[in-house]
């Protein structure tokens, strides 16, 4: 019964849309889903397969057949448990469908099963871009505990957020971080004076906005970096984001966030004489909203002002202007965790699975 559950939360139709399975993955917070029709295996749908189906172009109402990829890797129910759990280890897969003659779902072997833990993204010798987190600003939003310790050390569990964000991409192989600093910058210094990572920082005198700070570091950066703002973190696969971004020779790449609205009532289109023309029963409505992380090539600092306010859209809107390449990356809803006010600050420690702790 326990297998037939878990088999069940993890699949999907194949006449679902892409915007069911991306809810469906962050419903059940894995990024597989098992395509079954009529209890028979028909394909494996990745987040992958979703994001690169967003990036050229594909509506999130289209039914999830038409980007099901064929290389997909499966077990069959001949091959010995090493056989498979090598399988899993090798291709860091979450799980792994083990099937029968005729596509009959034999089994599902979980990542977690095998090896007591959820699978952890893998350092790799090609991911050492250097970090660049902006944590200069002061957190009114946050108030009164902003008071008292700056935004970057707020605590999400046992450790500030801004230790989430280097911690995450420490572990996939960065070393180099840099942060703006400015409000409180003395107590961020001390915190993180007494942790292992190499962190450079550079004063914003005055507020300078986003990006505005960003011109202090020119001549330092001479590699493709990643900038994050300091009150959110995405769970997401940062390797891809930066194969995306050499992939299409991006000037800059900005991380998205796949919102999808619900208007819980009928609505009503009218002529401009207010005659009635359609109607539609609780419709809903998907943007890409700007995430709070960007990757830049180190040319693009040259494009930002010295000591002037400066937001990180404006950069975006210039490079465009100059028809250079600004990418665009999306992530699931359920990737995105932001904690800019007290509200996002707690349901992102739900999700994380902390409640331990509720600031209000």
């Amino acid at each position: 019964m326990i297998q037939t559950n878990r088999i069940k939360s993890v699949s999907i139709s194949p006449s679902a849309t892409l915007i069911d399975a991306l809810k469906q993955m962050d419903a059940i917070e894995k990024k597989l889903l098992l395509v079954v029709l009529e209890n028979k295996f028909v394909s494996l749908l990745s987040i992958g397969d979703i994001q690169r189906a967003i990036i050229a172009g594909k509506e999130l109402t289209i039914s999830i057949t038409e980007i099901l990829r064929k290389d997909i890797l499966v077990a069959n129910s001949n091959q010995s448990k090493e056989e498979i759990h090598q399988l899993i280890q090798h291709h860091r897969m979450e799980f792994i469908p083990v099937l029968s003659g005729n596509n009959q779902i034999h089994e599902i072997i979980f990542w977690e099963d095998v090896f007591n833990e959820l699978p952890q993204a893998e350092a790799t010798i090609n991911f050492t871009c250097p970090m660049v987190i902006m944590a200069g600003g002061q957190g009114s939003r946050l108030k009164p505990i902003t008071n008292i310790i700056p935004k970057p050390l707020i605590p999400l569990g046992d450790k500030p957020i801004m230790e989430w964000i280097i911690e995450s991409f420490h572990k996939l192989g960065s070393r180099k971080f840099y942060a703006s600093v400015n409000y409180k910058k003395e107590m961020i210094e001390q915190y993180f004076g007494d942790l292992s990572y190499d962190i450079d920082y550079f004063v914003e005198e005055k507020p300078l906005g986003t990006a505005g700070s960003l011109h202090l570091l020119l001549g330092k950066l001479t590699e493709t970096f990643f900038v994050s703002n300091c009150d959110i973190l995405i769970k997401d696969n940062y390797q891809a984001m930066l194969d995306f971004h050499r992939q299409n020779k991006n000037d800059l790449t900005a991380v998205a966030v796949v919102k999808n609205y619900e208007i819980p009532y009928g609505t009503l289109e009218t002529t401009k004489d207010g005659i009635l023309t359609d109607m539609k029963e609780k419709p809903s409505f998907h943007f890409l909203v700007n995430a709070g992380m960007y990757i830049l090539e180190p040319h693009v600092l040259n494009d930002i002002p010295t000591n002037e306010f400066f937001h990180i859209t404006e950069l975006m809107l210039k490079l465009k202007n100059e028809n250079k390449r600004v990418g665009v990356y999306p992530v699931s809803e359920g990737s995105w965790f932001d904690i800019g006010e007290w509200d996002k600050y707690n349901d992102s420690m739900r999700r994380l699975g902390l409640n331990n702790m509720k600031l209000t």
